[in-house]
């Protein structure tokens, strides 16, 4: 008997709970990246979703590209989030990487004219192997065009123009006059927290 109310109890607990539809936010064309469900709506926000750019934005060309968006407002059964990041799959990044050639990292941290803080990272991978004063140059030019592009963009126009690579390739014409480069990418980026005004 004991055994047969708990089961109820368990059961009426999941018939509480209501599944809610979740959105990404309007850079990415509001598309719903799947459900979650909760008791209480209120528990739902702070909950972060996974999807790749390619569900997004329906290529899946783009799927080695992995999303992080948060949950910030729940409304009825939607629920609609912020990006707080995105990571390009590990077998992609080896596929780019080359031998005798350099890779650059850079890890760099911009504000956006809306005064958010993201940090981004930068892999721009050269044609040969550049030597230390060479590769400092390339480093410097990352950071100031990344810095450039975010003070006149605001946080949902940059994080579109990272992920959709347009940043990367502006970056690429800057950094090619430097040294011969084969390819810019923006590995990694995370909303670290809105800056200090």
């Amino acid at each position: 008997m004991a055994r047969k109310k708990q089961v109820g109890r368990r059961l009426e607990g999941w018939k509480a709970k209501k599944w809610y539809r979740v959105y990404v936010p309007d850079a990415f064309g509001k598309a719903e990246i799947g459900d979650a469900i909760s008791a209480d709506p209120e528990n739902m926000v702070g909950r972060v979703m996974t999807a790749t750019l390619g569900e997004v934005v329906q290529d899946y060309s783009k799927s080695h590209i992995k999303m992080r968006f948060k949950i910030n407002n729940v409304a009825g059964d939607a629920a609609y989030t912020e990006f707080v990041g995105h990571e390009v799959t590990r077998d992609y990044l080896r596929s780019m990487v080359k031998r005798r050639a350099s890779r650059i990292d850079t890890i760099h941290p911009v504000v956006s004219k809306d005064k958010k803080l993201l940090r981004v990272t930068v892999v721009c991978l050269t044609l040969s192997r550049a030597d230390q004063s060479q590769v400092h140059a390339v480093r410097q030019a990352i950071s100031q065009a990344l810095s450039a592009r975010a003070a006149e963009s605001d946080f949902e126009t940059l994080v579109k123009e990272i992920v959709s690579g347009d940043t990367a390739r502006d970056i690429f014409k800057v950094v090619k006059t430097i040294y011969p480069i084969r390819r810019v990418e923006i590995t990694k980026s995370k909303l670290e927290q809105v800056a200090a005004v």
